[in-house]
């Protein structure tokens, strides 16, 4: 045969394959038998439907506004519906909050809903935004059949502060992930101010959700986004409890009930979706949907061997033994080889220069994130007797985390993600990978990473080492399976297993760790960012981590002038309003945190009343009343013979927690006075027998204060709203 006639046939054959493929798909968005089946240019396949009879109950009816925009319940527009994929694309709404410019009063407001039960917003295609320089917004909703809320906050002096290249990292633009199964939902858009810091260039709060793949961020959409509705990708299923089956005037049928058709529970296992039973295709809601017949010999889903050919059958295909090759098929199998052969050659020559580019390029990123100075100093660390920190390389990071697997993910936080890695000799790693890195801070974060990883104190996280290869570095330290203080302090099922003498003891192992870090490392560190989720447990044992955010402090000097940075609610207000950072700062942080183990509440929480959302507001003015007890952890109350203990950690937590830094004590005096009580707890009879009452009250310092502290600690604390300017908060209060 003529090499021209071969070809011929074999470009018959690919066509009729793409024939198959796409009458396959129309096959997929059928409609009911006299229905229409299209409305302005879109697929309305069933169960939806643009009539009544035509559809599977209300929650499917699709109106066809002048045959020319599908509109779903009140005002949802749709652009795209997939049988396959149970999705759905539609328009949704921006939500804006705007203020007039000279009077500073709100001119329109509007919250945009979704009422539909049967959709689900995608958590995989989609983000919840907020664009603003004085803004943040609530998203509410539905989760599994619980309420279900969450935040995001954007916040800028300046449009010169917002960064042009379409990040949304909070400063001009937040963006945040969406949980899995949220339907019902509306959308708050807020201001603190109205707007009237940033009026010039900002009058309005902007909050929506929108595909991911269908937005950009651009400084100019502060001044005035124009755009009114934003594609957003749901996915839709059938309630249970709802009517699905369906009964008209020409048949009556219930989904998934045809031949090779069978319900599939979503993951709630409230709703349900049909599919096609493995071998079959088509639209399965239909009674007869799921009749052709997948030719797997054309869609490489076989696996028969060199010595078969592949026969189809309905809904499978068998495997049988070649008796003899024609010569069509030598042509064919002639000209396969000669193109994979061009093939290969190609895709190797390919990936040689981009491994070579990939190589480059990691060498640039090596010398970008400081490796060379890195390298330099750890060269003269090598003979000192201090361990020192190892860089390792990206491929043994990603071997160690499985390419960064989704399921190795322990944490994701305001900085970053952390990742579980296994190294090969079977020590167990945790990797920060951050967001952002800043190219003009590359010699302090070298200085940083040097001394962290000669920090060796068992109650500090120990940091191994770090990647330079990327363009962000990561950080490699060793693993603490206990999860945070957070998780056992605010889960009901392990705060009951945080007995008085194990919280004690955490926090006089905290107070032991910044101690030494404020005096005995040999450049003294600031943590700037004290708080539970930032305190690993190793079998109770308390490990500082995430020093993210932290500081060193040089030699000749006490405190440093920075930019305000740190988690709502554990923020030392001084610190907020002085811009001074100080040791002292993270001495009102831990105060936070022993006000956290004693009471078991969140350093910051909507679902209280007004004047008790600040935890540290709220302790001072029971304390002040005489009514510690009533917000003391129950379980601790319930324990016999702590009473006394309570009060005294108490007392150290005010004194933390003064408005005047200098007037707290330093966290070697805290941790001195936490040791002194757990003796106190672990041998009690040394309070009778050894230590007279003058001794006692020495060992514990003078913590009986005048009242006038805690009014003006309440002062201070009320005032956050009123300072947030030029600050880089975490508003997940972890």
């Amino acid at each position: 045969m003529a090499p021209s006639k071969c070809k011929s046939m074999i470009v018959t054959v690919m066509m009729l394959i793409m024939i198959t493929t796409s009458s396959a798909t129309d096959h997929d968005q059928r409609a009911l038998p006299g229905c229409s089946s299209r409305c302005g240019g879109i697929d309305i396949p069933y169960p939806f439907g643009t009539t009544k009879e035509c559809s599977l109950n209300k929650n499917f009816l699709i109106k066809c506004t002048n045959n020319t925009t599908p509109i779903l319940g009140k005002n949802l527009v749709v652009t795209n519906i997939s049988i396959q994929n149970h999705e759905m694309t539609i328009l949704w709404s921006v939500a804006r909050d705007c203020y007039n410019g000279t009077s500073g009063q709100r001119v329109s407001m509007n919250r945009p809903r979704i009422r539909i039960p049967t959709l689900t917003i995608s958590s995989s295609k989609n983000k919840f935004t907020v664009v603003g320089c004085d803004s943040y917004a609530y998203l509410r909703g539905y989760d599994n059949g619980s309420e279900y809320s969450m935040g995001c906050m954007s916040i800028c002096s300046s449009k010169d502060d917002v960064p042009n290249d379409m990040s949304c990292s909070g400063i001009g633009c937040c963006q945040i992930d969406i949980p899995k199964g949220l339907n019902r939902a509306r959308i708050s858009p807020r201001s603190y101010k109205n707007h009237t810091d940033v009026m010039d260039f900002n009058p309005c709060t902007y909050a929506f959700v929108v595909e991911e793949s269908q937005f950009s961020f651009s400084p100019d959409f502060l001044a005035n986004y124009s755009e009114k509705t934003l594609p957003l990708v749901v996915e839709w299923a059938i309630e249970k409890n709802d009517t699905y089956c369906h009964h008209s005037h020409d048949m009556s049928f219930c989904p998934c009930s045809g031949p090779n058709a069978r319900r599939q529970a979503t993951s709630d296992g409230l709703r349900f979706n049909c599919v096609c039973e493995p071998g079959y295709q088509g639209n399965p809601y239909l009674p007869d949907g799921c009749s052709i017949d997948i030719d797997e010999c054309y869609s490489d889903l076989d696996n028969c061997s060199e010595d078969e050919y592949c026969e189809n059958t309905i809904g499978s295909f068998i495997c049988k033994e070649r008796h003899r090759e024609l010569p069509l098929v030598k042509i064919i199998i002639g000209t396969a080889i000669g193109f994979i052969a061009l093939l290969i050659s190609s895709s190797w020559l390919y990936l040689v220069l981009k491994q070579r580019k990939l190589i480059q390029l990691k060498e640039k990123f090596f010398k970008q994130n400081g490796g060379l100075i890195l390298k330099q100093k750890l060269s003269r660390e090598a003979n000192s007797s201090t361990e020192t920190a190892k860089i390792f390389t990206e491929e043994e990071l990603k071997k160690a985390t499985l390419n960064y697997d989704e399921s190795t993910i322990i944490g994701r936080g305001g900085f970053g993600t952390v990742y579980k890695g296994f190294l090969p000799d079977n020590r167990i790693i945790a990797i920060k990978k951050s967001k952002l890195v800043d190219q003009n801070q590359t010699e302090q974060f070298i200085n940083e990473v040097v001394v962290l990883s000669q920090i060796n104190h068992r109650n500090v996280v120990k940091l191994l080492g770090c990647c330079l290869e990327t363009e962000v570095p990561l950080l490699v330290y060793e693993f603490v399976p206990n999860g945070t203080l957070s998780e056992h302090i605010h889960s009901k099922e392990k705060s009951s297993k945080l007995v008085w003498e194990t919280r004690l003891r955490i926090a006089a192992e905290t107070a032991e760790a910044l101690s030494y870090l404020h005096s005995a490392a040999s450049t003294p560190i600031i943590h700037r960012d004290v708080k539970p989720s930032n305190i690993l447990l190793d079998n109770y044992t308390a490990k500082v981590s995430d020093f993210g955010a932290s500081k060193l402090v040089p030699a000749d000097q006490t405190e440093l002038a920075t930019m305000v940075q740190g988690t709502l609610g554990y923020l030392d207000p001084e610190y907020l309003h002085t811009n001074q950072l100080t040791e002292k700062s993270d001495v009102y942080s831990f105060g936070v945190v022993l006000v956290e183990l004693l009471t078991g509440m969140k350093a910051i929480s909507f679902d209280r009343p007004e004047e008790e959302r600040g935890l540290a507001m709220h302790f001072l003015s029971s304390l002040k009343r005489d009514r510690l007890f009533e917000i003391v952890e129950s379980e601790i109350v319930n324990e016999e013979g702590n009473k006394e203990q309570v009060e005294e950690v108490a007392k150290v937590a005010k004194r933390c927690l003064n408005v005047n830094g200098e007037e707290r004590p330093t966290m070697k005096e805290v941790a001195m006075e936490l040791e002194g009580l757990r003796r106190l707890e672990k041998h009690p009879w040394a309070n009778e027998e050894l230590i007279n009452l003058e001794e006692t009250e020495y060992l514990l310092s003078e913590t009986s204060k005048d009242y006038q502290d805690i009014e003006s600690s309440i002062n201070a604390i009320s005032a956050y709203d009123s300072i947030r300017d030029h600050v880089l908060l975490d508003f997940s209060g972890r």
